[in-house]
């Protein structure tokens, strides 16, 4: 079927096949209502065009979208490959190898189990910043880790030989998102479909949310869940509502002394107002051409933090020069170039009339800016840094504050000073930028206070490397910011211990605020230190200068930073670091770094791992874990049924993140994983991450809902992972005070389901597979809220946790407290996709309120995923059917 589509294309290093859109808007019509980010997806669509999973009338219906008015429908998308980090990537191959398991249970040959598109790899979410402010800093923390994670390394390396089209990319290389952009990238693919050297669009999903940093090079990709990217993995399409796409033109240029960090905090904020949640955006316009790939790239970052599914950027020249620079061949750059052309989406222009709503932004107009204390929109001037700061402290926490009643100055001390990975050390002109400020820094005598945990986390070796080059990488290190590794650190919750100095006066002032600051793209609570209420990201020279101030009560523009020393005498031109630039980027420094990701470390060769298709599992194993999934897994399908007598696990208020949900940071050690982990003989030391820890259910379901700042409003003035145990006849006032996961063995006793009530935009922030895996272990059954965050609600359908969408704080508004049973109706076997449903409440005096909802399953596939329990066990059934009819 797919074959009337292809187009041969002549290069040099000879003819390729190609999947045409000319030939798609011959046989279906003009393509021309279609925004560049759609015409990506139709190739996809085309080139996986069986009848099955992608339809005629699929193609048909993206053809004739209408960007002005998008029916609401559902578009499956192929993407050309899975980009996975080891946090999200671990327990995705934990579910494949619990599914080959019940595979061969079911008679299916286990082998077929396997990834059918190409399936890439990073370990670059387990180093943490344990030592800091030496030489040796980075080869210390990678030994840790190694020490740490040994049983996940050996499972990972069985996987890699177990599983067909998978390559990982050892520790130490560097983080997902910049080893994307300057190694698996190739813009134009060459693979062989049926025999033949074929061109098609490199799209693909990643389990890590800020996959969209491969935006900035005109790749369409995004975060999925880990679900989601198993079944893409194993060739099920990821089917998206039909989307509405948002043009953004860039007029003008950036003001010398703004930096990539300004204008993304910027754009954030802009497109925060403007609302994009869930939609695609896509940037064009005149001032593409005076941002650099880098820069771009760093927009396209923060994508999650503005909540669009993309942020994609066009491809033009400056992606070509951006291939160039980082070593890849001219047969690369050439195929790129002349495949965009053929398909008729090269260069920077748009037609406004192919977006759903459209606007402009003029580069000229965007100032220096960090965000924070308490989320990456909160964008703030930084030369109002002072006055801005003692406003949030005043705030109320309800409007993101932190509600200090004392004296302003006796708060803001800065206690982490991070150049983290992920959003900024793609780009050297931030980078080297930090390098100067240090070097005027240290030239002019100025110190950074040992209170001040200092840390460089480069995105890659190159980073080091040009640093090195450059002559500054000595005077960051006499400020403290040695190199700590090579990988996602502070901006994760991977920050480490905080400095003896600091502890000492976080134990001596228990109500003190204080801060971190970090060119990274998060700063919800809790996430970075349990010991930090205000964290703000700004840019890598920011970075520097404040640790080099050391508080956040600073007017920078009439306060020095240390002595008679001001900012503007040590702040570099942008002249000067185009001139380092210059002199230090080579493409063969690229080249020479990843030539070496086939052979390995010495530390990753070195481990010993088991061999063949089906895993050992090993009881004692604290890291891997077979999942209880397939638990009673038969391939007949029961019937859909409405929810009845279900209990109130959590009672939450608005902005749940997955920070919230998840477990993610350190393993506290009063908490039921720590518990566990003790009972399995682990020493506290050795508690290790609950990142670390994905493989394992039994520490994760014990985790969830484990943060210290979640608030459950069943336990006023709680904190942390509080529930009250409804027995059958309890209120909420006479009910038992417990841990959420000890309420829900407690269920689990009574063969009693659970639901989650919350407010707008639950599950906002990371995509995180285990922040609904975990809700799904706890009994949860469904999750009744006013909105959803996107990839969160996805995950909950994956897990069969049904979304459910509600007006208003329905519990308080109905007279409700959550002590009550719960039964949602009108489930069944015709359940249609924004299905209405009532949801009754029955009180302990037998008095019942009911309640209209709305069941947020958006597409045919949706249902689906939710009759089976979930994606995984949807298709395994699917892959059985497949192989009784061969």
């Amino acid at each position: 079927m797919r074959d009337q589509f292809i187009e041969t294309l002549d290069l040099k290093e000879g003819s390729r096949n190609y999947f045409s859109l000319k030939k798609a808007e011959e046989k279906y019509g003009s393509l021309a209502k279609l925004p560049v980010s759609l015409k990506i997806v139709l190739e996809g669509m085309l080139r996986n065009l069986d009848g099955k999973k992608i339809q005629e009338k699929d193609i048909q219906s993206l053809v004739a979208y209408n960007p002005k008015n998008p029916e609401k429908g559902e578009v499956p998308y192929s993407p050309a490959r899975v980009v996975l980090q080891d946090f999200t990537g671990v327990p995705l191959f934990v579910d494949l190898a619990a599914m080959r398991d019940a595979a061969k249970d079911a008679g299916i040959d286990p082998s077929k189990i396997n990834p059918l598109v190409p399936l890439d790899l990073v370990i670059d979410h387990s180093v943490q910043v344990d030592s800091f402010g030496k030489p040796d800093s980075a080869e210390a923390n990678e030994k840790l880790e190694f020490e740490r994670n040994n049983q996940r390394f050996q499972f990972l390396k069985w996987a890699q030989q177990a599983f067909d089209q998978t390559r990982i990319v050892p520790p130490g290389f560097g983080i997902i998102h910049q080893v994307n952009m300057e190694y698996l990238a190739s813009v134009a693919i060459d693979r062989e479909i049926d025999g033949k050297s074929t061109i098609l669009f490199d799209t693909c999903v990643g389990t890590d949310s800020h996959t969209t940093m491969i935006d900035g090079l005109g790749v369409f990709g995004f975060g999925v869940g880990g679900l989601e990217a198993e079944a893409a993995m194993l060739g099920q399409p990821v089917t998206i509502p039909t989307p509405e796409v948002v043009g953004i033109k860039l007029n003008g240029e950036l003001d010398p002394a703004i930096t990539a960090t300004d204008l993304a905090l910027y754009v954030t904020e802009f497109l925060r107002e403007v609302g994009v949640i869930g939609k695609l955006v896509e940037f064009y316009g005149a001032g593409c051409k005076s941002l650099t790939l880098e820069e771009r790239a760093t927009v396209s970052n923060m994508c999650p933090e503005y909540g669009a599914t993309v942020g994609m950027f066009p491809v033009d020249e400056e992606v070509i020069s951006y291939l160039r620079r980082t070593g890849r061949k001219e047969a690369e750059c050439e195929r790129v170039e002349k495949y965009y052309k053929a398909q008729d989406v090269w260069g920077i222009d748009r037609d406004p009339e192919t977006f759903t709503a459209h606007y402009e932004i003029n580069l000229a107009e965007i100032k220096p800016a960090v965000s924070g204390p308490r989320r990456p929109q909160d964008r703030i001037d930084f030369y109002d840094i002072k006055n801005k700061f003692t406003e949030a402290l005043k705030r109320p926490s309800s409007e993101h504050g932190l509600e200090i009643k004392d004296d302003p100055t006796n708060h803001g001390d800065v206690v982490i000073a991070a150049i983290t990975s992920c959003t900024n050390t793609s780009n050297p002109a931030v980078i080297i930028g930090a390098g100067l400020v240090a070097k005027k820094a240290v030239e002019a005598g100025l110190t950074v206070n040992p209170k001040v945990k200092t840390s460089l986390a480069p995105g890659s070796q190159a980073v080091r490397e040009y640093l090195e080059r450059a002559g500054l990488l000595e005077p960051l290190a006499k400020l403290g910011f040695e190199i700590v590794g090579y990988g996602c650190t502070t901006c994760i919750g991977n920050s480490g211990p905080l400095s003896d100095a600091a502890m000492e006066d976080v134990n001596a002032n228990p109500d003190k605020v204080f801060a971190s600051v970090l060119s990274g793209n998060r700063n919800f609570d809790g996430r970075i230190s349990p010991y930090i209420k205000a964290n703000f990201l700004m840019s890598p020279p920011l970075v520097v200068a404040m640790a080099l101030k050391g508080n956040m009560n600073w007017d920078p523009n009439t306060e020095p930073v240390q002595g008679d020393i001001m900012l503007k005498d040590i702040w570099p031109s942008k002249e000067e670091i185009k001139q380092v630039i210059n002199n230090v980027m080579d493409p063969l420094m690229y080249e020479n770094i990843y030539n070496k990701v086939s052979s390995g470390t010495d530390l990753w060769n070195s481990i010993e791992a088991s061999t063949g298709d089906i895993y050992d599992w090993d009881e004692k194993n604290t890291y891997i874990q077979k999942p209880p999934y397939f638990e009673d897994f038969k391939l007949s399908l029961d019937q859909i049924a409405s929810i009845k007598d279900a209990r109130c696990l959590l009672s939450l208020g608005d902005s749940i993140t997955t920070d919230h949900i998840s477990p993610a940071g350190s393993i506290a050690k009063d908490s039921d994983a720590a518990k566990y982990l003790r009972e399995q003989g682990v020493e506290d030391v050795n508690f290790n991450s609950y990142g670390s820890r994905r493989g394992n259910d039994r520490v994760m379901t014990r985790g969830t809902f484990a943060n210290i700042r979640l608030s459950n409003l069943l336990v006023p003035g709680s904190s942390g992972p509080r529930t009250k145990y409804f027995d059958g006849s309890a209120s909420t006032a006479d009910s038992a005070e417990m841990s959420v996961f000890e309420a829900s063995l407690k269920y689990r006793e009574a063969d009693t389901y659970c639901v989650v009530f919350a407010g707008k935009l639950f599950g906002n922030g990371s995509s995180r597979d285990w922040a609904a895996k975990g809700q799904k272990l706890l009994r949860v059954k469904a999750v009744i809220a006013e909105s959803f965050e996107r990839i969160h609600r996805s995950n909950l359908i994956g897990m069969g946790i049904l979304p459910v969408e509600v007006s208003g704080k329905v519990l308080a508004e109905n007279g409700l407290d959550g002590s009550e049973k719960f039964e949602l109706g009108s489930l069944d076997d015709n359940l249609k996709p924004y299905q209405d449903i009532k949801i009754t409440a029955e009180k302990a005096d037998g008095s019942k309120v009911e309640m209209t909802a709305r069941i947020l399953l958006q597409t045919p596939i949706e249902v689906e995923y939710y009759r089976n329990g979930g994606i995984l066990q949807y298709t395994l059934r699917q892959m059985a059917k497949e192989t009784a009819s061969v």
